[in-house]
């Protein structure tokens, strides 16, 4: 068995290794959804290992690189080890081997999420010096049960709108963004995206982010003083007209917020999961 980067390593074969160790999940992935994934989530080749056995990947950590907080980082966009694999340490091998490249690479802190029902997990990322730095709820709701009330009678436009806007706009969000929803993350994943905006009198005054083929709802915010008015319901509802899947999925909303879950629990759309975000300082 070897150890090494996937600088060289073909997308099929990446993906072959991707679908091998999560084959006994009840999540599945399609061969597109985790090609949008690396792309959003800023997957770098050179800084991301697995370990091969004749020729094939059966564990995995893909790492994104960019800047979180300020601070050159390194993000967990998936670890994963094939089932027959599993209970030999090779995740922690793979983790202890990439360090020393990461640093010199210039990252500062290593980043991920993980589900807070993994005990396991969270247990061996504690003893690596990892520490909670936010709790994530995560929202999911096949499109047919969501319930839309009164979105066709409120009095705005919605249209589409440049990445610009949704800059100028990130003032409308109540909390930060994880790393898979974040600008940078949006920017990279700009060619899959739609982007709307909600006007009154030319100004904009909401507006949502999303991936029409996943299902994906990146972010969805309203004005503070244009709430209640039917505005999110109306980006929503349009966003929804024009998914092409079953299922709408909104991640990582910050759990001590309030206000986005109390709207997507209002339509129908119920908490699916838990996550914590952990960081360790390089």
């Amino acid at each position: 068995m070897e150890i090494r980067n996937l600088k060289h390593t073909e997308f099929d074969t990446l993906f072959r290794g991707f679908e091998r160790a999560f084959s006994d999940y009840e999540i599945h992935f399609e061969k597109e959804e985790v090609r949008s994934m690396l792309k959003r989530r800023g997957y770098d080749p050179q800084l991301s290992f697995a370990a091969f056995d004749k020729g094939e990947i059966v564990a995995f950590t893909l790492t994104g690189t960019g800047m979180h907080g300020g601070v050159s980082t390194a993000y967990d966009i998936g670890t994963g080890t094939a089932a027959e694999y599993r209970g030999q340490g090779i995740a922690g091998k793979i983790f202890t081997y990439a360090i020393p490249f990461l640093k010199d690479a210039g990252i500062r802190q290593y980043l991920l999420e993980v589900l807070q029902g993994n005990q396991k997990a969270i247990a061996v990322y504690r003893r690596m010096n990892f520490e909670v730095t936010r709790e994530f709820d995560c929202y999911r709701q096949a499109i047919d049960h969501i319930r839309y009330a009164n979105a066709a009678d409120t009095a705005c436009v919605i249209k589409a709108v440049d990445i610009d806007l949704i800059c100028q706009a990130q003032a409308f969000c109540d909390f930060s963004p994880s790393w898979q929803n974040s600008m940078d993350s949006i920017r990279r994943g700009l060619s899959d995206l739609t982007c709307l905006g909600a006007f009154i009198d030319g100004k904009m005054v909401g507006y949502c982010v999303f991936d029409a083929n996943t299902g994906d709802l990146s972010q969805i915010a309203v004005h503070d003083g244009c709430r209640r008015q039917g505005i999110a319901s109306r980006l929503l509802h349009e966003a929804i007209s024009r998914m092409n899947t079953d299922v709408v999925k909104i991640l990582n909303i910050a759990s001590d917020n309030t206000t986005l879950p109390a709207f997507l629990q209002s339509r129908d759309i119920g908490l699916a999961s838990r996550q914590y975000e952990m960081m360790l300082p390089l």
